[in-house]
């Protein structure tokens, strides 16, 4: 028996025995005047077996089954070892048709030793958490980071992954080898071909985001930009979107915290649909963040969304490329990357020196921006010398290398001075 039922009968053998009140008593017991006299009478009819509780000793009806636990057990040992146990339970009801609740599997989990992937740590906040934006598409964050996605054997590989601040929805992510401009520009892409043109965009400070030059060039002050910008820079501001440099990375804090939540449950994800390469990882992607957005998107303050539609006829090959500057030569064409480039319609001809912005697209299509229109080039074969080619590797030397004659002057000196040498050595030995 517990000390609470030990205590009830010490109570009612008092009150049985007229030492003590009715009041005194449920007092002591902490029930009311009623229950007092159910207890009375229980005891009075079953003695102290009537104070101990009916279901104390049986099994309960809801109780999970022994074979269950067991299967539960084996298939996270076997299959789904590197899961977290919430993740775990989803994957259960997902693959193995086992619907539990993630507290049941923690119980039956912990109970044979197990602890949790990630255990969860309370942290006391030490600043206050920036609000959400109240519409979707106010504000996206955009960020990546390497990891061992497919898992050690494979090695790290970065994923490029931007969010909306508002919903959370992820709205376009990519696999590349590292962190580079084009994972950066395949994930902006994708979010502004679903969803629309973000009004701002927060990113840390990575090259690719800014220009390491200090100070603009003649160009760029002439069109009024008194800070540098790096390719993508000027692709988003030719899309109007605001660009906020972040700081530190707690000011991104959404980006940063769908990291933890990625890298605990993608592996997991993407060994059991049996991807072993990055080609493999970015087909089964989209299908991957529709149910994570599914499961963790949340509904912004306010209806709607503050998305502006892609003008119709742009091309965001042309918008999001590498820029450069180059002068038309006498022949109406620009040098770049050593090819030489003319205009493909025969109409466009230009002022000799003018500038023009030269876009080559991550397919290798070389375009050029002026006055507010895309002109497209083409390659052309110019004549190089030999000495080009030879350098290059492109023709081989056939020509063999000059022998001076005998008779030649710089022979005879070399001959008299090695005379003049020998007559030397004979009379020294003399």
């Amino acid at each position: 028996m517990s000390m609470n039922e030990l205590k009830r009968i010490k109570v009612l053998e008092r009150l049985l025995g007229g030492s003590m009140s009715h009041l005194d008593a449920s007092a002591s017991l902490g029930v009311t005047g009623r229950q007092l006299r159910r207890l009375k009478n229980k005891y009075l009819m079953e003695g102290e077996q009537g104070l101990i509780h009916g279901n104390r000793g049986r099994k309960p009806k809801h109780a999970l089954p022994e074979r269950l636990k067991q299967e539960v057990i084996r298939l996270f040992e076997e299959k789904y070892y590197d899961s977290n146990f919430c993740h775990y339970s989803q994957l259960l009801q997902e693959h193995e048709k086992i619907k539990l609740s993630a507290s049941s599997v923690m119980r039956i989990l912990k109970s044979t030793g197990k602890e949790a992937k990630r255990p969860h740590k309370r942290r006391g906040k030490k600043h206050q958490p920036r609000a959400r934006r109240k519409q979707a598409g106010m504000l996206w964050q955009i960020d990546a980071t390497p990891y061992e996605w497919l898992g050690s054997d494979f090695g790290k590989f970065a994923l490029h992954a931007a969010i909306d601040d508002a919903t959370g929805i992820v709205v376009g992510a990519m696999f590349t080898q590292n962190e580079c401009m084009e994972g950066y520009i395949e994930t902006m892409c994708q979010g502004i071909v679903r969803y629309g043109i973000p009004l701002a965009l927060y990113s840390d400070k990575h090259t690719i985001f800014r220009s390491p030059n200090e100070k603009p060039t003649i160009d760029e002050e002439l069109d009024g930009q008194d800070v540098p910008l790096s390719n993508f820079g000027k692709a988003v501001s030719e899309l109007c979107i605001e660009h906020i440099k972040a700081n530190t990375p707690q000011a991104k804090g959404r980006v940063e915290r769908l990291w933890e939540t990625l890298q605990d449950r993608l592996p997991v994800e993407l060994r059991l649909l049996g991807i072993k390469t990055i080609e493999e990882a970015n087909k089964a992607l989209p299908g991957l963040l529709k149910r994570h957005n599914s499961q963790y998107q949340v509904s912004a303050a306010e209806s709607g969304d503050a998305y502006s539609p892609l003008p119709e006829g742009m091309n965001l090959e042309y918008v999001f490329a590498k820029r450069e500057t180059r002068k038309i030569g006498g022949n109406n064409e620009i040098s770049y990357n050593r090819e030489t480039y003319v205009p493909v319609e025969k109409g466009h001809s230009f002022e000799v020196r003018t500038t023009i912005e030269i876009r080559e697209t991550f397919k290798g299509e070389v375009i050029a921006w002026h006055k507010g229109q895309f002109v497209q080039f083409r390659k052309v074969e110019r004549a190089r010398r030999l000495s080009q080619d030879v350098a290059r590797g492109n023709v081989k030397e056939t020509r063999k290398p000059y022998k001076p004659a005998a008779n030649h002057p710089w022979r005879k000196r070399s001959i008299c001075g090695k005379q003049t040498q020998q007559n030397i050595i004979e009379a020294i030995a003399s």
